[in-house]
């Protein structure tokens, strides 16, 4: 179940990250709303994954994907669009959790 917290952790921070462009320095209600919620669930769940996950397995799972999926959401939503070194970064970061997840005993547990 840790990687089922930790994936919904990770799309409640994406939510609240991307929820937060959209709340205009909190001058807009509902997305502002939505990101104290988004955070305030992302947080908890954290707490649910490190029952049983290291904290920074955990968190570099959590970061490395939080920063494709927001840049794939601010892609699609705001029309932003990355450089190629951007891409070339977040293909490493992709690379890194790969890495991570596939050969590191320290997320066996």
């Amino acid at each position: 179940m840790s990687y089922v917290f930790l994936a919904l952790a990770i799309i409640a921070e994406v939510v609240a990250t991307s929820a937060l462009k959209a709340s205009e320095e909190f001058s807009r209600f509902w997305p502002s709303v939505l990101v104290v919620v988004g955070y305030v669930t992302a947080f908890y769940l954290l707490t649910l994954v490190f029952r049983t996950l290291p904290v920074g397995i955990t968190y570099a799972v959590w970061a490395g994907l939080g920063i494709v999926l927001v840049t794939l959401v601010g892609m699609v939503v705001y029309g932003e669009r990355p450089d190629l070194p951007a891409v070339l970064g977040m293909a490493l970061i992709i690379g890194g959790v790969a890495v991570i997840q596939v050969f590191s005993s320290s997320t066996a547990h």
